[in-house]
């Protein structure tokens, strides 16, 4: 019997990935909201990371050495708002990039497996991922703060 293909290997392995994360964070950086979070990254690393961190949930190999979402946003008060805006845009890239409908559902429930490590309730619920560093919190310019 043959094996069944991972979802890695159905979008055509990282090539696909590269695609999707150029498009993706071209949006994500231009965003007037969710592009704050990026101020002073290099784009191309954020792409690199990202390729790299889906590899394994999607079924290729586990090449990603760096910290895992939960470690990694830690400090970021991101909220299911956010989250929600950005898995948003994360399904126009899927759709700009020509991923079938099917995979890019399937393409984005793994990305949302990682939700839960990364929307905070609160500010509280920040932490420094070392002694003394700040949080990231970002305002949505377009609404109005009291």
């Amino acid at each position: 019997m043959a094996e069944e293909k991972t979802l890695f290997e159905l979008l055509g392995g990282r090539p696909t990935l590269e695609r999707v994360h150029k498009i993706f964070y071209d949006k994500l950086f231009a965003h007037p909201w969710l592009g704050q979070f990026f101020i002073g990254k290099d784009q191309l690393r954020q792409e690199n990371q990202q390729t790299d961190f889906m590899t394994q949930p999607m079924g290729g190999k586990a090449i990603y050495s760096g910290k895992f979402p939960v470690h990694a946003h830690a400090n970021m008060y991101i909220t299911d708002e956010m989250f929600t805006l950005r898995s948003q845009i994360l399904g126009e890239s899927l759709r700009e990039a020509g991923v079938p409908e099917e995979l890019a559902k399937r393409w984005l429930e793994t990305d949302n497996a990682f939700r839960g490590g990364i929307v905070k309730k609160s500010i509280a619920d920040c932490k420094g991922r070392y002694h003394g560093e700040e949080f990231v919190i970002v305002r949505d310019p377009q609404k109005k703060v009291a």
